[in-house]
């Protein structure tokens, strides 16, 4: 190669068309009193996630953020690597707490979709990139408001947000309603998968 002859802007290092940030339920717990994501539900909301990347018109080179849950934030991590994404996975807890709270309890196929999306994402640990909580706060609200911030980072216009939910509070603080109100203030693009109409 000529050295003197400068070379074209790597794909990587262009501005992506699209942010798509995600936000969703955890796929059941074995023995869950009030079902919310049934397991036998799982292809019905992989195929829902993947036709609204599709919609978005989501490109190679786009970014796709999200947590590492079992469920709909790895169904959207696959869903995003398939298009050719780069992912980006934001986790609020030192990892081996992470998987036991939010992966492991769903079973070994679980852990190892996790382990296969975290091999060709970047994964952020919160506590090791932000430092220890400050009092009162809470950890997934936090990770919430960091993923938030790191989806604008390219500037609002090119965010848009998806979420697997049901409408309804979550199990404690930080969950999906809490990431849905603080998305509506960012972005237009929002894209919500109701679960209460995709399950029927």
């Amino acid at each position: 190669m000529n050295p003197g002859v400068a070379m074209p802007p790597a794909e990587a290092d262009r501005p992506p068309n699209n942010v798509v940030l995600f936000s969703g339920h955890m796929i059941d717990a074995p023995g869950r009193t009030v079902p919310r994501f049934p397991r036998d539900k799982e292809a019905v909301a992989a195929a829902a996630i993947a036709r609204t990347l599709a919609e978005i018109g989501v490109t190679a080179g786009d970014v796709a953020i999200c947590g590492g849950a079992c469920g709909g934030d790895l169904l959207f991590a696959e869903a995003g690597l398939a298009h050719g994404m780069a992912l980006e996975l934001y986790i609020p807890l030192s990892e081996p707490t992470f998987l036991a709270n939010s992966v492991d309890f769903a079973g070994a196929d679980w852990h190892d979709r996790y382990l296969s999306a975290k091999a060709r994402a970047t994964l952020h640990v919160m506590p090791n990139e932000l430092g220890p909580l400050s009092a009162g706060d809470n950890p997934y609200e936090r990770n919430n408001r960091w993923m938030l911030d790191q989806a604008a980072r390219f500037g609002g216009a090119r965010m848009a947000f998806v979420t697997l939910w049901n409408g309804e509070g979550g199990d404690g603080p930080g969950g999906t309603q809490h990431f849905m109100e603080a998305a509506r203030r960012e972005s237009a693009r929002i894209y919500w998968l109701d679960t209460r109409k995709l399950w029927n």
